[in-house]
């Protein structure tokens, strides 16, 4: 059943507000699992085109793409071929073109995932690296060694060396089908650049930077110590790679109107973190630390406390985010006896009450929403979608499952297609009858679009609820805690607006208010229930 496109919509910022990116409402968008408009079963650039409707009326400001260009897909397209075309299962570069000016229409912008560590083994400049002999120009561009220098372990586990047949070796920090770039050769440098501007002359709002912190590599390439000064790890953080930066916002700031660059940057320290947003290098980064805490009073005040306080000396917005594509999904993960996250002690079989992470990720939704910055929300979360556990084995695809030897379940299950309309997979995903390219669950009716628009309970009316009134907040940057219990976070963000988000396990009375204007789950008695949030108008 194809969803209508909804006339009536909640207004967006100026596309023209150079300051869109501080207070932006930005939705993560899986293109393989969104939905699929030409009846194959893999999401593509038709099926987002054809649901621009439904993401006007949820009141996003705009769309994350993760990669869409060309690739084998070894790693859900972290592995680019060509960063010029796009995946031919997606659709082409004049969609993506078409996309774009469709989008900004309706006054959503477009940021695309740059990958800038590695490519695909099947980039041209790869191929061309190995039919060349070893120390050849064309094998300067990697890292190519006589033997491997160290022992460096991979982000999915597993070596980071794998050997070609004249006997040299490459360096991947991720899966061997994604060699790393060596960022010391002005090619690679020269060559980004011009993707960016390849992607900026097409009308993007600004990119996302994939593993940002590891381009720069020691070339002397040595083993990790782990008591390595700031800036000085041999494969991380180094402190040339904001050369790297200054050069990519310069490249933004050539262009009108703000084009963002935002970082995936993993960095417990909140300095080093920080030092990737100063004002000639990144616009804001991800904040993993909110979204990697477990569901405790706490914990989620200190992350709000240090990430505030880390943002403030370089004048940037802080961005909160709940889940994204390699995450475990909010409502499974805030229903177990551990509710925070690290990809280390992923296993299967952990017993989840889904029952109770729903109300703490409808809780958190509100939490998020009302904090200063800009909100990040992963494809599938307004919907409540649960991880999907059990996935049969045939069809996971993830290469983190594979490179644990099946310890980890891997990433697949909160890539599992959207479910749109209907009683029975493929609920409206695919145009056809297509088995969508990861299998839905069987009891997922209650999650369509279509059942949860009808009901003013729902998490999807939640958050188009929040999102339209978090719009009034929009140009405030300020914050202030209230006094509350230690499990409770009461804060203001000026102009009469209050949260507060109950962690505690009993209900509690509200602060004095003129009215009550949205709420994770009703009031009992007038008391707001654990795990749950209000907005109160004061």
């Amino acid at each position: 059943m194809e969803l209508p496109v909804l006339a009536k919509a909640h207004p967006s910022p100026s596309t023209a507000d150079p300051l869109w990116w501080r207070s932006a409402v930005i939705y993560q968008l899986y293109i393989r699992s969104f939905a699929d408009g030409d009846g194959d079963g893999t999401g593509d650039l038709a099926g987002v085109r054809a649901h621009l409707g439904y993401l006007k009326e949820l009141g996003v400001d705009a769309l994350w793409f993760t990669p869409w260009y060309a690739s084998p897909l070894a790693d859900g397209g972290y592995d680019v071929s060509d960063y010029r075309s796009i995946h031919p299962a997606f659709g082409e570069l004049e969609e993506a073109e078409a996309l774009i000016s469709e989008a900004l229409a309706l006054g959503i912008r477009t940021i695309i995932d740059v990958v800038p560590n590695h490519v695909s083994h099947e980039h041209e400049w790869f191929r061309a690296a190995l039919a060349a002999a070893p120390g050849s120009p064309e094998r300067e561009r990697f890292w190519f060694v006589d033997s491997p220098p160290n022992s460096w372990v991979s982000n999915f586990q597993g070596g980071t060396w794998t050997q070609v047949p004249d006997g040299q070796w490459y360096l991947h920090l991720f899966t061997p089908e994604q060699p790393d770039l060596n960022w010391n050769h002005p090619d690679v440098r020269r060559e980004h650049e011009e993707v960016l501007r390849f992607w900026f002359d097409r009308g993007v709002a600004g990119v996302r930077i994939d593993s940002a912190a590891l381009l720069i590599k020691d070339p002397a390439l040595p083993d990790v110590r782990g008591d390595e000064a700031p800036g000085q790890h041999p494969n991380t953080d180094r402190d040339e790679v904001h050369d790297v930066y200054r050069s990519w916002r310069a490249v933004a700031d050539s262009y009108p109107g703000t084009r963002v660059l935002v970082g995936e940057v993993w960095m417990p320290d909140p300095v080093r973190f920080t030092n990737y947003l100063r004002p000639d290098e990144m616009h804001t980064a991800f904040n993993f630390d909110f979204m990697t805490r477990p569901w405790d009073g706490a914990q989620l005040r200190e992350s709000i406390d240090s990430m505030l306080a880390a943002h403030a000396p370089v004048g940037a917005p802080s961005t909160w985010v709940l889940s994204n594509h390699d995450v475990t999904r909010t409502v499974t993960r805030y229903g177990r006896e551990d509710s925070s996250f690290a990809f280390a002690t992923k296993r299967f079989g952990t017993p989840t009450d889904l029952a109770l992470g729903t109300r703490r990720a409808r809780a958190a939704a509100l939490l998020s929403a009302a904090l200063p910055g800009s909100l990040y929300i992963y494809q599938g979360d307004e919907l409540g979608l649960p991880e999907v556990e059990d996935l049969p084995e045939g069809a996971r695809q993830d290469p983190m499952h594979f490179r644990s030897e099946g310890v980890d379940p891997g990433r697949d299950g909160c890539r599992v297609p959207l479910p749109w309309a209907g009683g029975r997979p493929p609920y409206g995903f695919s145009a056809g009858d297509a088995q969508p390219w990861l299998p839905q669950p069987h009891d997922w009716a209650q999650y369509t679009v279509e059942h949860e628009a009808s009901d003013p309970g729902s998490m999807l009316s939640l958050y188009r609820a929040a999102l339209a009134l978090r719009r009034t907040l929009e140009g405030d940057e300020g914050f202030a805690w209230l006094e509350s219990e230690p499990d409770v976070l009461c804060f203001t963000r000026g102009g009469g607006f209050v949260n507060v988000t109950n962690l505690s396990d009993r209900p509690i009375d509200l602060p004095e208010h003129d009215s009550l204007l949205l709420g994770s789950t009703p009031l009992v008695d007038g008391q707001l229930p654990p795990d749950a949030t209000a907005w109160l108008r004061t």
